[in-house]
């Protein structure tokens, strides 16, 4: 069999956080708008996506994989995400928390659109 990976230059995170019950339409239509953001302006971004928890709705998980670091660093640099991240941190009950993952394998190629 063959095993599929990722090209190792790219950077795969996932970042994880809950939101307060009442916060939740504020942060979820930020959350559409910030996305948009990074879908017309970031093309270093192959993958940005948000998950939210089907029993927990108010916890959610970004899946991103950027290009490489200097993709990273842009999309960290932006005014969209400090204007993001200054509705959804007061909102969270604990603070962000980033992981960084290596892609062991996969059922199929990422494609790439």
């Amino acid at each position: 069999m063959t095993e599929i990976r990722g090209d190792t230059s790219e950077i795969r995170e996932l970042a994880s956080y809950e939101v307060r019950p009442e916060s939740l339409e504020q942060c979820v239509a930020a959350i559409h708008e910030f996305v948009a953001y990074v879908r017309a302006n970031e093309a270093g971004a192959l993958r940005y996506e948000v998950w939210q928890n089907a029993e927990h709705p108010t916890r959610f998980v970004h899946i991103f994989v950027w290009r490489d670091a200097e993709a990273n660093r842009v999309h960290g640099a932006s005014a969209a995400v400090k204007k993001f991240a200054g509705i959804l941190y007061p909102n969270c009950l604990a603070p962000v928390e980033f992981v960084e993952y290596r892609q062991v394998d996969a059922n199929a190629a990422f494609r790439r659109v």
